[in-house]
């Protein structure tokens, strides 16, 4: 059985964000590099029966029933894992996919088991044969993970790791076109500490180039901004930016002027309009302004053409044409 130490839902240890990868000795016990899979976080429990659980603590078993099949079959009986939820399509992971499948529930999980089937990626193991293992190190649980999974076969994959600094930077440059996120750093020597932001993460960042036309908080000291693309002549919300720092709010406060003629915005975007991704649900009291190209900073996560992250202002771009679009209101 799961030993009684363990809470259910079982509760996962977290990472915080960084900007670079850590250098090889920067954690206790040197660094453990592991590609950041873009899925579902999940805990594995095997007690009796198979279950699926969120990291917020849903079930999700039933919404992913070829994934049961193949736990049952491949792994041991009692035993907790850590690992993601995945879905390739096109040879690129599809987060859009496992949206699909837990909006569309248990009912049709059968039949999208066969049109869109899930894998399941295993990067830690938390108990094993009525042992808590958290309080092992990191490598030495990974050497029992390997062993475990050492006859598995898809749609269960152990993930990768290096300790090589330069083959995970390798990582995330070649892998960022099958849909990898960026990097999670580890602690050789550490345990597991459920709840707690022990881990480094790295997403990798790009560059993108977006229309400006709202921000939250007073024109002459703005908080943040809302951005927006133009597609088939409609501009449409994409996101809202990260927190702006004292400096960036005071050059904004100058630069930035109210909507010269009608905006297509209005100053109350209902929540749907920020992407089922924004933290809040309730809708956003914004001040519109004139238009304007910016740039911003974002990490690869988007979904249905919104940034899944906050995303960070770097400049604006007056030098670049702002793309014609349709007045007419969300």
């Amino acid at each position: 059985m799961i030993p009684a130490s363990i809470r259910f839902p079982p509760e996962l240890a977290l990472a915080r964000g960084a900007d670079l990868l850590p250098a090889s000795t920067a954690l206790p016990g040197g660094c453990r590099y592991e590609p950041k899979w873009d899925g579902f976080r999940v805990a594995v429990v095997q007690d009796g029966a198979t279950t699926l659980w969120s990291r917020r603590g849903t079930d999700l078993t039933g919404i992913f029933p070829e994934i049961v099949t193949a736990c049952a079959h491949q792994l041991p009986e009692q035993a907790l894992f850590d690992g993601e939820l995945v879905i390739w399509q096109d040879e690129r992971l599809a987060f859009e996919q496992l949206l699909r499948r837990l909006s569309s529930g248990a009912r049709r999980a059968p039949t999208l088991s066969r049109e869109v089937p899930a894998s399941l990626v295993l990067f830690d193991v938390l108990a094993l044969d009525g042992t808590d293992t958290r309080r092992l190190s990191y490598d030495d649980r990974r050497e029992l993970l390997e062993a475990t999974l050492e006859d598995a076969r898809p749609p269960i994959t152990l993930s990768p790791m290096t300790t090589e600094r330069d083959v995970a930077q390798g990582w995330s440059e070649d892998m960022a076109a099958a849909g990898i996120e960026g990097i999670v750093v580890k602690g050789g020597a550490q345990i597991y500490k459920p709840g707690e932001r022990q881990w480094v993460k790295v997403k990798r960042r790009e560059s993108v180039d977006v229309v400006i036309a709202a921000i939250v908080g007073p024109l002459h000291n703005p908080m943040s901004l809302v951005v927006g693309f133009v597609v088939d002549g409609q501009l449409r919300t994409a996101g809202q930016s990260a927190q702006l720092s004292p400096g960036q709010a005071r050059a904004l406060g100058q630069m930035l002027r109210q909507p010269s003629g009608p905006h297509p915005w209005p100053e109350v975007l209902p929540a749907g309009a920020m992407g089922r991704f924004r933290a809040r649900s309730d809708d956003l009291k914004v001040t519109l302004v004139e238009p304007v190209m910016g740039e911003v900073s974002a990490d690869s996560a988007r979904t249905a053409g919104f940034f899944r992250h906050s995303v960070r202002f770097v400049k604006l771009r007056p030098d670049l044409p702002l793309p014609e679009f349709r007045t007419a209101d969300l």
